[in-house]
């Protein structure tokens, strides 16, 4: 089989080797994502979506990601007063250059630099032209308070979409507040904008791509980090004992309020793999290998629980009744 779905991958920080985990299981079952499906993510989500996207044979994302050097990204200072002082000033304990360099290393491996190289020819799509990218990356603008698509919204800024670096991107989608610093882009006026972690917004954007006047070509399919919540359960009790856990609280409480919503909706469960990676926060960057091992076959056993009862005639049937586009 070879078989085409969009992907939606939900931010987590350091636990997205259990993204690839699931990316691996659904490939050796034949899926494909890229072209000319297309690839969604929010932080880590947008980090493993991009290697994806730009054409990083899964084995090699395995590797990369079972050998990152998490610690490396803390890259401000050792000493607690000089990190509260660059958080007062800059807004974030850590620059996060290391962060962007890594992942502007990893998509140039890749022959990727620019979201031009990324553009998506797809005879057959119905797509409007800002949408025919492979790769979509979200991110919270917090200068207008608002979700943004890239490079689908570039046009918003007065840039053009082919020239901008993909790993900027990326490295704003994973800005976490407090940890890391914010991104900063220049609109065409000569405005700065501040660009945040999405998750802020949206962690987990499984509706990205959906479309209501068109039956879908394909499916989409989304992975999030967390067990199947359960309705009315709250999630566990966490201290917040200083400003990094408060920025790590705020950032998964509004996460959480937006996405718990859409786990409400039987559609979108239907289509989501809940690979069960419970007990490691975002920013556990001590992260050992017996536990990104752990989290990488949590992914493979999301992915082959959902494949084995997937059966995408059903899910049209139920929950998708508009005509089919040709």
């Amino acid at each position: 089989m070879n078989a085409c779905a969009d992907l939606v991958l939900e931010g987590g920080g350091v636990k997205g080797i259990a993204l690839v985990g699931a990316i691996a299981e659904m490939e050796e079952r034949g899926y494909r994502f890229g072209a000319p499906a297309r690839i969604a993510g929010t932080s880590a989500g947008a980090i493993v979506g991009s290697m994806l996207a730009a054409g990083m044979p899964v084995p090699d994302m395995v590797r990369v990601m079972r050998e990152v050097d998490y610690r490396s990204f803390q890259d401000g200072s050792r000493f607690a007063v000089v990190r509260g002082i660059s958080l007062l000033a800059t807004l974030g304990m850590h620059k996060g250059d290391t962060l962007h360099r890594w992942i502007a290393a990893r998509l140039k491996d890749c022959g990727v630099e620019t979201f031009g190289q990324l553009k998506l020819h797809d005879p057959g799509s119905a797509l409007p032209p800002e949408h025919a990218y492979k790769l979509v990356v979200v991110v919270s603008d917090v200068s207008s308070g608002r979700m943004v698509c890239l490079p689908w919204e570039y046009e918003r800024y007065g840039l053009d979409a082919d020239e901008q670096s993909v790993a900027d991107a990326v490295r704003a989608s994973a800005s976490i507040p407090v940890f890391f610093r914010p991104c900063r882009i220049c609109r065409d006026d000569g405005r700065k904008c501040v660009q945040v972690d999405g998750g802020m917004l949206s962690n987990y954007p499984i509706t990205i791509f959906d479309r209501e006047d068109r039956e879908p070509r394909w499916p989409t399919f989304g992975v999030k980090l967390s067990a199947r919540p359960q309705p009315g359960l709250f999630r566990q009790w966490r201290g917040v004992r200083g400003p990094i856990d408060y920025g790590r609280a705020l950032v998964s409480t509004m996460a959480e309020a937006h996405d718990r919503v859409q786990m409400d909706e039987p559609s979108i469960v239907a289509r989501t793999m809940f690979a069960r990676a419970g007990g490691v926060l975002a920013t556990d960057f001590d992260l050992d290998a017996q536990t990104r091992d752990r989290l990488y076959t949590a992914g493979r056993e999301a992915a082959a629980r959902f494949l084995d009862h997937w059966d995408y005639g059903d899910y049209l049937a139920k929950y998708r009744h508009v005509p089919a586009a040709h």
